[in-house]
């Protein structure tokens, strides 16, 4: 595989970019997308089997019930970063090792429970994003492991990102094995 190909299975949806301008108007677009993203993720893995969950989405890459799982985890700590930026005063906010994560014991579970937990997590995320002011979402919190200020505005554009970037990750593999007709 040429680094273009693997490129592009890494990236399905080009790499977030940071720095870009931000309205009310982009920022409810963004919060659309990660409220429907567990319903579309529920639609194209849920009835899948562990043969296809269990397929890596690119050489090397996780399989497709890691990325489950890894939304959740993801999703979760963006959450509880998002009430702290708006509750405390540019708060420093932890880090996680992903990679570690995936490793762990409940990565080789049903994604059933990830599913249920990332489509409320995501309706109490969007349920606090969506009352924001514009003052609101310029608030901050720091991330000593990026050695980063994140700003709420960005940081909704960022797992709206993240969000499809995952889900096209899959829908890809799902694509390029003929997955997208046939339950198995």
């Amino acid at each position: 595989m040429q680094n273009h190909d693997l490129e592009l299975l890494r990236y399905p949806i080009g790499k977030f970019e940071y720095g870009q301008p931000y309205s009310m108007e982009t920022i409810k677009e963004q919060l659309a997308s990660i409220a429907i993203l567990p319903h579309n993720l529920t639609e194209l893995v849920g009835k899948w089997g562990d043969e296809r969950l269990d397929t890596p989405y690119r050489p090397g890459g996780w399989t497709v019930r890691q990325v489950v799982h890894h939304l959740v985890d993801s999703h979760m700590n963006a959450y509880i970063r998002t009430k702290l930026a708006v509750t405390e005063e540019n708060p420093q906010v932890k880090g996680y090792d992903e990679a570690a994560w995936a490793e762990l014991p409940d990565y080789r579970l049903s994604i059933a429970p990830s599913l249920v937990i990332l489509s409320n997590l995501h309706q109490r995320w969007v349920t606090v994003l969506d009352k924001l002011t514009d003052e609101q979402f310029r608030r901050t919190y720091y991330h000593p492991g990026y050695q980063r200020t994140y700003v709420l505005a960005e940081v909704a554009g960022l797992y709206a990102w993240h969000g499809e970037h995952h889900y096209q990750h899959v829908r890809k593999l799902a694509e390029r094995n003929n997955w997208l007709r046939s339950v198995v």
